[in-house]
């Protein structure tokens, strides 16, 4: 099965656990019906979600929160270095930070076409991800920039995922569903 955990930044830029559930997979409609089941809860005014690409997620989170869906930054680059070989790895990750330091998204938005320009010649696979992952990876740009530090990775989140699947690796088979919720709820309060 699949735990699912939702973790939000609240007014005063504290992360709360939002919620979690348990599923057969990862599909969209779990995922809808997770992000309902938050709303009903109370869940407001959410601007930007952030994950790895989990195309499930992407069509929930535009059908139930209609907010912004960032691809996290640390996932894609792991995806798109793959491309690179691993004796370009360095060069092109370098290469693609630069779209990252610029001060605004429009600028971020040339600096990565320029970037997927010119790495086409070379590297076309890398370069249509890049097409193709543009708006996702930079979706995080168009918010304040004394935000973005926090925005564009699901780090914390990993950090929480890390824990939790420690004490759940410990158990092995659970006997049941409650049982899951018992040891994950624990680990989240």
């Amino acid at each position: 099965v699949a735990v699912i955990i939702a973790v939000g930044v609240n007014s005063d830029g504290r992360r709360e656990v939002l919620g979690m559930d348990i599923g057969p997979s990862e599909a969209e409609p779990f995922w809808t019906e997770f992000l309902r089941k938050l709303t009903r809860r109370g869940l407001r005014g959410v601007k930007l979600v952030i994950s790895d690409a989990h195309e499930g997620l992407k069509a929930a989170i535009t059908r139930v929160l209609c907010a912004t869906w960032q691809r996290c930054r640390v996932h894609f680059m792991r995806n798109a270095l793959a491309h690179a070989g691993k004796s370009g790895r360095r060069v092109v990750s370098a290469f693609m930070a630069t779209a990252f330091a610029q001060n605004d998204a429009e600028a971020a938005r040339q600096q990565w076409r320029r970037v997927a320009d010119q790495l086409r010649p070379k590297l076309p696979k890398l370069a249509a991800l890049m097409d193709e992952a543009e708006a996702d990876v930079l979706a995080y740009m168009s918010f304040p920039a004394q935000h973005r530090a926090k925005l564009h990775s699901t780090n914390p989140l990993e950090r929480v995922n890390g824990e939790v699947k420690r004490r759940t690796e410990v158990v092995g088979i659970f006997p049941n569903e409650a049982a899951i919720r018992r040891l994950v709820g624990a680990i989240l309060l």
